[in-house]
């Protein structure tokens, strides 16, 4: 009698729950009910589903087509993906989305392969700007026509008129013409300054090839964009990247988009979620204190710099540059400078994200993490890295140890790939772009492009990440092949670990009840393609709050 009451008691609220479950399903009706789906959720407790009911802009219901029957009424839009794949929304961990905005704008230089083609797309950019526009972005690659930096010689008779200001695609050096230089009160006799380097040629002139803190003179020169200026790009921007079915971005932001980003969402136009990231080094004298964060608009990181990056030979390393045994880089931001930028931080609870390219630069970084932790104790910081490309092996275990998230742009390692060992040699490519390693070191790896730098691809970044097939194919086997990994591995570092990496996790990052109805429809199966055929999958719609904000048929979508 005594084992039949208990088992009462143990039944009677599992039914009496099983019943309340199944009338509120009856009542409950959904906008939109997804069906026939092949859905890689993210979610390691239902890792695959064919429906999702979409109430507002979550998920109020996942599973199989016929258990989520319930949800549908004569208003909800059945949508049938007839077998199609279907992943969380892309999250872009590190995009300068003002600067992509604009670059999609200006002129194209990174796949310009020859110094005719750059001085080609330039000179007929110039044609159609008036006298005095500058000419930015670009985003040129040296290494495509042989590895001859270019020279303002090249392009001043095109751009009299019009100061010029291009970066190369790391954005750690820029080609600036005698008119940027003009403006800017730079000339053959103006010393180098700490932390950069105005090149100059053999017989002491300037080359116009500006790196690290010697890109600032002209930089500060250069005209803030209007807020209208602002609003076309970040446009521009958004409907880039929901074609390539990004649905979030972390905005490592020096130029403003907060507040334009914030009149497209008031006007209910920004279709593309925002984390805004400041600059480390300033971020206490901003003015707009009082910004708002929602789901659209997140205001969170700071991002500070060590070092600068491995193809303007500015990232710092440990032992000299193979191919310049006197260099080995330098540090942008002083050590005890960045120490004390980053302890007032965390102290005001702020996120902290670094720039880290070389180990030395890495290793220094870890370093002053260790010693917040140490100084302000533990809690949930989640620190960051960003790129953390060239790692020392015995700094690799240290990531899981400190609790510091890997911030990398697995694109970067097919682009550089072609030619990475020739500046740091056999040894240390070994530890370049180590994803494998730092996973199976338990560190959390997440991923972004660096747009425009890279460009904002998932598929490409999940690609490079798979295969490790450089850009220039000559490695069809992978280069460095075993820092190769998983395809689900690559996919959980755009969604479920991206979330998280902005402390948003609870709201996205997997499609589950309760989470943001932000995905991707594809036209095949990323898990089971063959992953040389993976950059070649076609993306067929983004749902951005269960809408469709992107369709590669052209049809109408809800923006």
């Amino acid at each position: 009698m005594v084992f039949l009451k208990k088992l009462v008691n143990i039944l009677v609220p599992v039914i009496v729950f099983t019943v309340s479950v199944a009338c509120e399903q009856k009542s409950v009706s959904a906008d939109v009910l997804i069906v026939n789906a092949n859905i890689w959720t993210g979610n390691e407790n239902q890792a695959k589903a064919e429906s999702m009911a979409i109430l507002g802009d979550s998920i109020i219901a996942i599973g199989t087509s016929t258990s989520l029957e319930g949800y549908k009424s004569k208003t909800t839009q059945v949508l049938d993906m007839k077998g199609k794949f279907i992943t969380p929304g892309f999250i872009d961990c590190h995009v300068h989305l003002l600067m992509g905005g604009n670059a999609l704008l200006s002129v194209e230089l990174r796949d310009a392969d020859s110094q005719d083609e750059f001085v080609k797309r330039i000179a007929e950019h110039s044609k159609s700007l008036p006298s005095g526009a500058w000419i930015l972005e670009g985003n040129w690659d040296h290494t495509l026509w042989g590895g001859t930096l270019p020279n303002k010689e090249w392009i001043d008779e095109f751009t009299t008129d019009n100061p010029v200001a291009l970066y190369r695609l790391d954005g750690h050096m820029i080609l600036a013409n005698t008119a940027a230089l003009k403006i800017a009160g730079i000339n053959k006799d103006t010393p180098n300054v700490e932390g950069g380097e105005f090149v100059k040629d053999d017989k002491g002139n300037l080359t116009g090839i500006l790196k690290g803190h010697a890109m600032t003179p002209v930089l500060e020169k250069i005209p803030m964009p209007t807020e209208s200026e602002k609003i076309k790009s970040i446009k521009a921007a958004q409907t880039y990247l929901l074609s390539n079915g990004v649905t979030s971005v972390h905005d490592v932001d020096s130029l403003g988009t907060y507040t334009s980003a914030k009149n497209l969402k008031d006007n209910g136009e920004l279709s593309v979620r925002i984390y805004s990231v400041d600059p480390l080094n300033n971020w206490y004298k901003r003015t707009n204190t009082d910004r708002e964060s929602d789901k659209w608009l997140k205001v969170g990181g700071l991002k500070g710099f060590v070092d600068g990056s491995l193809g303007s030979h500015t990232a710092a390393f440990r032992e000299p540059y193979t191919d310049k045994p006197e260099d080995s880089g330098y540090f942008i931001n002083d050590e005890e400078d960045l120490y004390k930028w980053i302890l007032k931080a965390d102290e005001e609870g702020q996120q902290v994200m670094v720039h880290g390219i070389g180990d030395k630069a890495i290793h220094s970084v870890l370093n002053i993490y260790e010693r917040i932790i140490e100084k302000n104790g533990k809690k949930d910081r989640r620190l960051r890295i960003e790129h953390a490309q060239h790692l020392a092996p015995d700094d690799i275990s240290r990531f899981a140890e400190l609790g510091v998230i890997v911030s990398v742009q697995p694109y970067h390692a097919i682009d550089d790939g072609r030619w990475a060992e020739e500046l740091i040699g056999s040894e240390r490519i070994k530890t370049t772009y180590a994803f494998k390693s730092l996973l199976d070191a338990q560190a959390k790896i997440v991923f972004g492009s660096d747009w425009p730098v890279a460009p904002a691809t998932p598929l490409d970044g999940i690609y490079a990440a798979v295969t490790r097939r450089t850009l220039n194919d000559k490695n069809p086997e992978g280069w460095v092949p075993e820092q190769k990994i998983t395809v689900e591995q690559a996919l959980t570092a755009y969604t479920k670990n991206a979330a998280y990496a902005s402390f948003e996790d609870d709201i996205k990052g997997t499609l589950e009840i309760g989470k943001l109805a932000d995905f991707v429809v594809f036209d095949e199966d990323i898990t089971k393609a063959d992953p040389i055929t993976i950059r070649d999958i076609k993306i067929l719609a983004t749902y951005v709050s269960g809408k469709k904000v992107f369709d590669s048929n052209g049809h109408d979508v809800q923006l």
